[in-house]
């Protein structure tokens, strides 16, 4: 009985299984026929909205492909440059990459660390001497950091540094007694003498008169100095930009139209060595400002000539005996290390938001807009700069250095960092003097080690750091005996 039910069972479940496959085989006859399968799916894909999702999922492939095929081309390039051919980490890769695009400097008491990182170029420009003319025992150090080319970075570099330590020495050989004779075919005529004490006279009432309604653009002349005659050649005013015009959002044509034969300035007046002497030693602020300024206007007319929009920032420090004097204009930074770890900041940012800044610019009839950050017209993201010369004849850009001084007695200081931006995107004041306290050791002084963190926590910018070394608070170099 059983195995009849049983027989029953498989008997139906068999008929069940072949009934299906017939309805199934006869419901579908294009299964039967390829030609009519292929026919019915032609019609399918013709349709617009198919071709079109279709022709996108190809060129996303193609496009995948591509990239993949040229990223590894081009890593792979990197490491037979480099003879990376092990399996070696990301990070290892990165290192070695970056050093190879990388400028440094070692000295007894400091050290500098930079690198051109995620950028086209390298813009950043330093500075470092310990002992200017290896007598003198002040110390000269600088950050100069370009954007818009390099042209404005150099030539900070070249010509306004040398003409700072040109300065620098002629007033420390003044107050020495070691003071050089007037070349003769610089010394002047006695009547020229004559004519140039009128002129003094005459500018001096001019300058009285003028101060309450302008300042002048290139120079810190004082009446001071004016009153002992210790200029060169008669103090002159320079021409006045026109600062009616309301600023419109500029451009490259924009730039070059406004730039007429009319607004050319007259040349800055240098003032004598003599003026930066006070009481026997050096005023080094009135000294960094002046040979700023007027470093600033013969770039700018220089720029103009060639059509040349770069422009770069300044961070000046001058250390003599016990006094650190410290000229910024720009975003690049400086800071000090005290005996008891505290950071002490050198310099402010000079940004277009502060109110100060956003001040001034709207006054001179620009704006400040948001552009990724904020940036005077819209365009940089400095309020004060060197160079930038379309932004200069309207003043709404400035290169007038902030000067700060700090007696190095009252604050024993262990370090200093000056670096470009380019850290401070990644780092704070804290960080930084936290970081470098931990690795004055290196051969660098940490500034190598600081300059790849930076470089590693994804700033985008060159990176350039600065690192000398004082010890038990003060800065000796060779012969760098000096007190204040």
């Amino acid at each position: 009985m059983d195995d009849e039910l049983e027989d029953r069972v498989l008997y139906q479940t068999y008929a069940s299984y072949m009934k299906f496959l017939s309805k199934f085989a006869l419901g579908v006859p294009t299964l039967n026929s390829s030609v009519a399968y292929m026919w019915k799916l032609r019609l399918y894909l013709m349709k617009p909205e198919v071709i079109i999702c279709g022709l996108l999922l190809v060129l996303l492939i193609v496009y995948l492909q591509a990239v993949e095929m040229w990223s590894k081309d081009f890593m792979g390039k990197i490491q037979k440059s480099l003879g990376y051919s092990t399996k070696a980490s990301k990070l290892q890769l990165l290192s070695t990459y970056s050093e190879k695009l990388s400028w440094e400097i070692k000295k007894d008491a400091s050290a500098c660390f930079a690198i051109q990182g995620r950028r086209p170029r390298m813009e950043d420009r330093f500075i470092v001497e310990e002992n200017v003319n290896s007598d003198t025992g002040i110390a000269l150090f600088a950050i100069f950091d370009g954007h818009a080319g390099d042209f404005a970075a150099d030539y900070a570099k070249d010509v306004l540094m040398k003409s700072v330590t040109s300065k620098i020495l002629d007033a420390h050989n003044i107050i020495n007694g070691k003071v050089a004779e007037t070349p003769p075919e610089k010394k002047p005529k006695p009547e020229e003498s004559e004519e140039n004490k009128e002129n003094i006279a005459v500018d001096k009432n001019s300058v009285t008169q003028r101060r309450s309604s302008f300042r002048k653009s290139y120079s810190s002349f004082t009446e001071e100095c004016l009153q002992k005659g210790n200029c060169n050649q008669a103090a002159q005013e320079p021409d006045i930009y026109n600062l009616n015009a309301l600023c419109r959002p500029l451009n490259k044509e924009a730039f070059l139209n406004q730039n007429s034969p009319s607004q050319k300035t007259e040349k800055p007046q240098v003032l004598d060595t003599k003026c930066y002497i006070d009481s026997g030693k050096i005023n080094y602020g009135k000294l960094l400002t002046d040979e700023v300024l007027a470093a600033d206007h013969e770039l700018v007319e220089s720029a103009k000539k060639i059509k040349n929009f770069a422009g770069t920032t300044a961070l000046i420090a001058v250390l003599d005996g016990t006094k650190l004097v410290v000229a910024n204009v720009g975003d690049s930074r400086g800071v000090m290390c005290d005996s008891k770890g505290n950071a002490i900041p050198l310099s402010f940012d000079h940004k277009p938001q502060q109110v100060r800044e956003k001040k001034r610019i709207q006054e001179a009839g620009g704006f400040v807009a948001f552009n990724g950050v904020w940036r005077v017209a819209g365009i940089l993201a400095t309020s004060r700069a060197m160079g930038d010369y379309p932004l200069k004849d309207k003043k709404l850009v400035i290169a007038d250095p902030d000067i700060l001084t700090f007696n190095l007695r009252d604050h024993k200081p262990m370090f200093i960092i000056l670096a470009s931006d380019g850290l401070w995107d990644t780092f704070n004041n804290e960080e930084a003097v936290a970081f470098i306290k931990e690795r004055l050791d290196e051969p660098h002084f940490g500034a190598k080690s600081l300059t790849m963190q930076s470089y590693y926590r994804g700033s985008v910018d060159n990176i350039s750091v600065l690192v000398v070394v004082f010890k038990n608070g003060t800065f000796r170099v060779g012969s760098s005996a000096g007190s204040d």
